[in-house]
This record gives C-alpha cells, structure tokens and sequence, in this order.
C-alpha cells in the first residue's frame, strides 16, 4: 500500500478531474494538498468531504513565474516545506495546419509545457530543502501523432524531453523527474467530444492518480527520467 504520510503535495490543474483524482488519492495516502488552478477554486459544498483541509489557490496562471512562485511560497508557509509537485496543468485542442490558426500551437505550448516549466522552477526552491518528487503528465500521443494533433503532441513530445533534461539536472540533489503518458483519459469534456468510443477503453482520471501517487512515493525512489506509458486499452 503506497503511503504519503507526513508529505505535501502540490497539484497544478487541480480544479480539474485529473487533479482532484490525484487529491483524493494523495490525501487518503496521508498527504496534505495544495491545488493550485487559473479559474476560481470550486466552493466548498462542492468538494469532496475529504478535501476538506485542503488549501485551494485560485486565480494562479502557473505560466506565469511572477504568479507562480508566491503561490508556491504561499504552500510552503502554510504547510512547513513541500515535497511533491504534480504538473497536471495542461489543454486539448484538434487542428490541422492547415485549416489551424498559429495562436493554437502558442497556446497549447504554453497550457502543456511552459505551465510544467514554471512550476517546476517556482517549486525548485522548496522541493530542494527537502528532496521531492517532480511529476509531469505528458501523453502517449508525443511519441506517436496522427493529424490534427500536432500543436498537442509537439507540446507533450517537450514535455516528455524536460522530463528527461531536469532528472538529469537535479539526480545528485534527492529529486526525481518523471512523466505519465497516458492515452485518453476518461472525463466527461472527452466523451463529448469522441461519443462513439468505447470509453471503458479509457485510462479513468482515478487509475492515473493511481501511477502518479506510485512517482511521488518511495517505492519508486529510484527511479528517475522514466516516460512511463499509462494507456489502458485505448
């Protein structure tokens, strides 16, 4: 059984269905957790009861260093340190080049790997005090892209490649980097959008929360730099 007991956890894109799965999954760990997201937080009549301690910063563009690095220095005076970060931050969008707009690949770069960039950075100084665990969300489609999905799997194929560059970078300082690929997660923006698929194919936010927690814990200390593929049966 993975524990997380006496760990805290920040999660960018936490308002979202992948970062409350990882919320809940960290907090029933033992974890204590930060959610950190652009829109408002959602209130609390409707969080989950087991959300409830937890410290919910909205109205933060992880994008943005100038925002982000008081809000993880927010985190770390709320809770004495912090030793997980979770980059779930991130944004779909299907466009051809040629019938596309350029803003598109700007700004799926920026929703994709410039948020895993900076919040990577803003949480350096924390994680460092006491060795810590970086977990980035890619996808599966970096490694393999069909059309329309370019400006995606360009960003994710960036994210897959800081991964790789900052486990490198911070491996003699008690800091692991790693990525989860996952195929289609399951959430209700994406049955919308693919209503004819067999959506019991789909990897569930939950199963990913799941892999995520196994990145953050200790059994998975020694590992570092892995792109780990996490796609159900899609």
């Amino acid at each position: 059984m993975i524990t997380l007991t006496g760990k805290v956890a920040a999660v960018t894109g936490g308002f979202g269905n992948l970062g409350m799965a990882v919320a809940l999954a960290a907090t029933a760990a033992g974890a204590r957790i930060a959610l950190l997201g652009r829109s408002a937080p959602p209130p609390a009549s409707q969080l989950p009861p087991a959300l409830a301690d937890a410290l919910l910063l909205g109205g933060v563009d992880v994008a943005s260093f100038d925002a982000a690095r008081p809000a993880f220095a927010t985190i770390a005076q709320r809770f004495g340190g912090l030793d997980i970060l979770v980059n779930a931050a991130g944004a779909f969008r299907w466009q051809t080049l040629a019938d596309g707009d350029l803003a598109g690949w700007d700004a799926l770069y920026t929703a994709n790997l410039k948020t895993a960039v900076v919040a990577s950075k803003a949480a350096l100084p924390h994680l460092r005090q006491r060795g810590g665990r970086i977990i980035n969300v890619g996808a599966g489609a970096a490694a393999k892209a069909t059309a329309g999905l370019g400006p995606y799997a360009a960003a994710k194929a960036g994210v897959a490649k800081f991964t790789e560059s900052l486990a490198v970078e911070l491996k003699d300082e008690g800091i692991t980097v790693n990525a989860v690929l996952p195929s289609i997660i399951d959430t209700p923006a994406n049955r919308a959008d693919l209503p004819q698929s067999d959506f019991s194919r789909w990897v569930t936010p939950a199963a990913l929360a799941d892999v995520i927690l196994f990145l953050a814990s200790d059994a998975a200390r020694a590992v570092t730099g892995a792109l780990l593929p996490v796609a159900g049966r899609a």
